[in-house]
This record gives C-alpha cells, structure tokens and sequence, in this order.
C-alpha cells in the first residue's frame, strides 16, 4: 500500500476518532440517544449522531489524498446528499417509502452525473439497473447497521476490498475516497464496538452506504465485464446476503419488509448460540472471504469461478441454517406453516428433496469444472478439454444424481449426518462416476478430449464436497452450543461412558441449556486428554480450583461408580462456593 494511502488511513481514521469522543458528550448532553425498544437490539440507551464523525473523517482524509476529480466529487456528493437524508431522518424518522424515495433519487442523480447520452433499450435498461443497484446497496448497508460494530466493520472491509481489487480502473482519487471511508469507520469502531458508547444513526450508515454504491457502480462501468460485477457482488457479499436473508424470511413469513425487527443474520446467530462479538466476527470473517475471491476471481478469471461457486454454496447454507433458527418468538414459523403455499414448500422442501437436488446439481458442475482446471491450467490445450467439458457436463449432471439417488442419500437427515452415513456417499459417488465413464465410453469413445485423470479427481472433490455440505448444520449447531453464553458452565464429574453420554446430550439440546466445559476424573491416564472435544482437566483434588478457574456455574455427577464419601465431599466443595450439583439417574418406565 502506497504512503499516500496509508496517510489517508490514518488522518481519516483520527479525526473520526476524536470527533466521535466530542460527539458523544454532546449527544449525551442534549439527549441525542435512541431508547431500548422492542423491535431493536441494544439494551440501554446509547447517544448518537456518530455519522458526523464518520463524514469529517472522510473529509478530513480526503483532504489528505490527490485532488478532487469529478468521480471523487459525484460519489462525495451524493454522500453528502445521503448523509442529510439520513440526519433529517434521525430527527423525525421518516416513513420506509419516504427513505426509499429519497435514496433512489439520489440514485438517479449520480447515475444522471455518471452515465453518457445513449438512447437505445439497452442503454435505458443500464441506467435503470444502476439506479437500482445504488439504492439497494445503500439500503442494504442501512440495514446491516443492527448490532454493534457490524454495518462499520463490514463496510471499512468492503471498501478495503474494492479499493485492492479495482485499483486501476477506479484511479488515485476514487481509492483515496475509499482509503478515507475505511479509515473513518475504523476510528469509529473504537464508539462502536460491543458494548457500544455511540451509534452512527441513518446519517452515517447512509452516508457510508452511499461511498460504497457510487465507487462499486464506477468499478463495474469502468471494467465493463460481468466478472467485474460478480467480483463487486463478492466483494460486498455481507450487506447483499443480509438484505436479501431478512427480506425473503419476511415476505414468507407474511412480515413487513420495511419494518425493523431483530430477526438480521446476526440475531440469528446470536439466538443459534454465539456471542454477539462471535456473530459480528462470523460476519467479517464472510466479508474477509467474499473480498479476496471477489479479488482473485477478477485478478485471474475463469480459474477461480469454482472456488467462487462453493462459496456461494457455503452461502446458501448458512442462510438455509440461520433460517431454521427462530426469530419472533417462533411466530415466522407458524406464519409459514398457515401460508397457502406452506403444502408446496414442504413438498419441495422434505418430500422431493428440491434443495437438496439442487445444491448437489451446482457440487456436481463446480467439481467437474474445478477438475479440468486441476489437471489441464497452464497447458495450451486447455481450451479443448474445456470443450469436451461442456459438451459432457449434461450426461455427467445425469449420472451422478441418478447414482447419489439410488444410494439412499436423500433419505438421510442432515441434522444427524455422521460417520454412519460416509459408506451412502462414497457409494453415490463412487457409482456415479462408473456411470459417468461408462457414459462417455458408450457417447464419445472416450476419444482424446477426455482424461481418465479428471474423473478420478472430480470424485475426490464431490465427495470432500457432499461431506462438507451434509455435515455443516451439524458442525455449526455444535459449535454454536459450545461457545454460547447463554448456556451454563458445567463440569462433569466421571469421564466414562455416562459422561459422554451427558456431553452428546449437551451439544444435542438446545433445552438442556447446558455447556460442558470440562471432565473431572480420578482416573490419571485420562488427565491432559480430550473426550468429545471437552477436556479432562484433573481429578476430585483439584476440583475447588477448577470451579474457580473455569468459572464453573454447576457440576453433574455421571456415574453410579461414584460413592456416598466422593459425593459428599463434591457437594461439601460446591456448596462453599455456592455451586449446585445433579447426579444423573438412567431409568427405562
């Protein structure tokens, strides 16, 4: 990164800092702070106006960079045109369809100060398709702005990402302007963190927003290719997949669109089980990810389209599981289940398999693809197997559905995917890749264009690729039930059977509301291992000092094996601290 650059990091990044120090006492002393309320996801009354900061930020690190051009003029424009929206909204909040109407003409301006004179269907079409774009990206940044340090965070990585990505064709003022939206947001992010002492309110989020719509429309009509565009899709993956999420879970749930609610794929994480600070760094962590593919996809083309296309399938699943979570108090579910195509979407869903069929349809395309481009990148003859494998990829598609349907692999439940199901998959696989060969044998005579290489790697990939799909929701409820804070700490007295069967239990049940943070054991062999993930930290001598380390909050005794006098001294211990204890009785009634 260039000094220059770095310099507007960190002039914007400082003086949004200190004006959102200055904010904030003011805001707490004229009562510029937004109230608990239902329908939100803070708790205590937090000033705001943090936006302010961030807009002299920008400007301040703007100031610091090359001089203004007129690109770096429209986009700072109309930001400052989104940052009035937004104040005026703040003040007296405005009605969804009056801050619809008002982001889209604002749209419509920078699209009219951006686009050249052309009147054919097309040209109507793209400027119809950019103004769109600019107000639901602007909208969708508004949205993301639901929980501490995300909509900040997210954005400053965003721009981060498309300042790397499209350098030469935004130019030195357009990647100044976004090195001074970065900086800006992360100064902020030192208000905004969790727990947060300053909001940026719709000023900032808009403003911010619309920074980021008018530099990602430049850096697709600057590059003119669809790569571009799917790059910038990448590249902006959290805000797009946010909005997207939360309107179509609305609409099914027969909810209002326009109408805030704690039900953004960060409240689904936390109610699946993680922290907010885990959810907010589940959400860089995806930014992070979309911005380098979006990167390379761009940088090297073609190459990497298989690598982009599992991860818009690793995209679909966390929405399909975040969507299993319940928001409204369960209500969403119950609206679906008493909507008129609730018997459709259950057929489609649980009886013909639809998700399913289709996720595998898109494993089997990209693994095949991503097999020609393992074996034959670099080698002149490239084009040409590309050319079998399009020609191919109909009957391949064929085979390998039929043969993972009659394996038996849709008729296993994804919540309880496991080892016992790897020899179903294998057995797919494996009969759809004879099938495929056999295919190709029987159609092409399996003539030079094809590699017997290929199909060997291509079953490598589909199986890493089922395994890791089927198995997801059950890696993610796992880890979601080890790391929630909602559940309590409990050590297990007995590492044997029945302990493990306690752990399962707990990593199993969400009613449980229980964490199993460590084994205590008599036994020394087990001491310094880990069963089932959770370990074994030492035995009933050192269990007081345990308690206190691991901030144990209960302790369950597992097995019958453990004796009135190693029972009585277990409570003796636990009752000095306060700490309640259960054994576990098994019983058949």
């Amino acid at each position: 990164m260039p000094l220059s650059y770095l310099s507007v990091l960190a002039t914007s990044a400082l003086v949004a800092f200190l004006l959102g120090g200055l904010v904030r006492r003011v805001a707490i002393r004229l009562g510029f702070v937004v109230p608990p309320r239902p329908d939100r996801w803070h708790r205590l009354p937090t000033p705001t106006f943090g936006g302010i900061g961030v807009a002299v930020g920008i400007a301040a690190g703007v100031a610091a960079g090359p001089a203004l051009g007129p690109a770096s003029g429209s986009a700072l424009g109309v930001a400052a045109a989104l940052f009035v929206i937004g104040w005026y909204d703040d003040m007296a909040p405005m009605s969804a369809l009056a801050k619809m109407v008002s982001s889209l003409a604002a749209a419509a301006f920078f699209v009219f100060t951006v686009s050249t004179l052309g009147a054919s269907p097309v040209h109507a079409a793209l400027t119809v398709a950019g103004i769109v774009w600019f107000g639901g990206l602007v909208n969708a940044v508004n949205l993301l702005d639901n929980m501490d340090g995300l909509a900040a965070g997210v954005t400053a990585l965003a721009a981060v990402g498309l300042a790397t990505t499209f350098h030469r064709e935004l130019g030195p003022e357009l990647v100044t302007v976004l090195f001074a939206l970065a900086g800006a947001l992360t100064g902020f992010l030192f208000w905004n963190r969790h727990p947060a002492r300053l909001f940026m309110g719709n000023c900032g989020s808009l403003a911010s927003g619309g920074v980021i719509a008018a530099i990602s429309t430049y850096a697709v009509a600057r590059s003119g290719t669809a790569t571009a565009a799917v790059a910038v899709a990448l590249i902006l993956v959290v805000p797009i997949f946010d909005s997207g999420f939360v309107v179509l879970l609305r609409r099914l749930a027969g909810r209002s669109t326009t109408a805030g609610n704690i039900d953004h794929t960060s409240h689904r994480l936390v109610s699946a089980g993680f922290s907010e600070k885990t959810a907010v760094g589940m959400l860089y962590a995806l930014g992070i990810a979309g911005a380098g593919i979006g990167y390379l996809l761009y940088v090297h083309g073609a190459v990497v389209s298989p690598i982009a296309a599992l991860f818009a399938v690793g995209v679909l699943m966390m929405g399909l599981y975040l969507a299993r979570v319940p928001a409204y108090a369960g209500q969403d579910f119950r609206a679906l289940q008493n909507a008129p195509f609730a018997p459709l979407l259950a057929d489609l869903t649980f009886r013909w398999h639809a998700g399913e069929v289709l996720l595998d349809l898109v494993l089997i395309t990209a693994c095949y693809y991503g097999a020609y481009r393992i074996r034959f990148e670099g080698q002149a003859d490239l084009p040409v197997f590309l050319g079998s494998f399009a020609l191919s990829l109909p009957v391949i598609v064929g085979c390998k559905l039929a043969a993972l349907y009659v394996s038996g692999l849709y008729s296993r439940m994804w919540s309880t995917f496991g080892l016992h199901d790897l020899s179903t998959v294998i057995r797919g696989v494996a009969g759809g890749s004879i099938l495929a060969v056999l295919a190709v044998t029987y159609l092409y005579k399996f003539d030079e264009r094809f590699s017997r290489s290929v199909f060997v790697i291509d079953a490598m990939l589909l199986l890493a690729a089922i395994i890791a799909t089927r198995i997801s929701f059950r890696m993610i409820g796992r880890v979601a039930a080890r790391s929630s804070p909602q559940k309590r700490r409990v050590a297990i007295y007995g590492a044997g059977r029945r302990g493990q069967l306690l752990v399962r239990e707990m990593h199993a049940s969400d009613q449980w509301e229980l964490r199993p943070i460590l084994f205590v054991d008599d036994n020394a062999a087990t001491h310094a291992r880990r069963i089932l993930g959770v370990p074994v930290s030492g035995g009933l001598a050192t269990l007081d000092r345990l308690i206190q380390s691991a901030r144990i909050e209960e302790v369950l005794l597992s097995s019958p094996d453990i004796g009135d006098t190693a029972e009585r001294r277990v409570r003796d211990i636990c009752g000095a601290r306060g700490i309640p204890v259960r054994r576990l009785h098994l019983e058949i009634r």
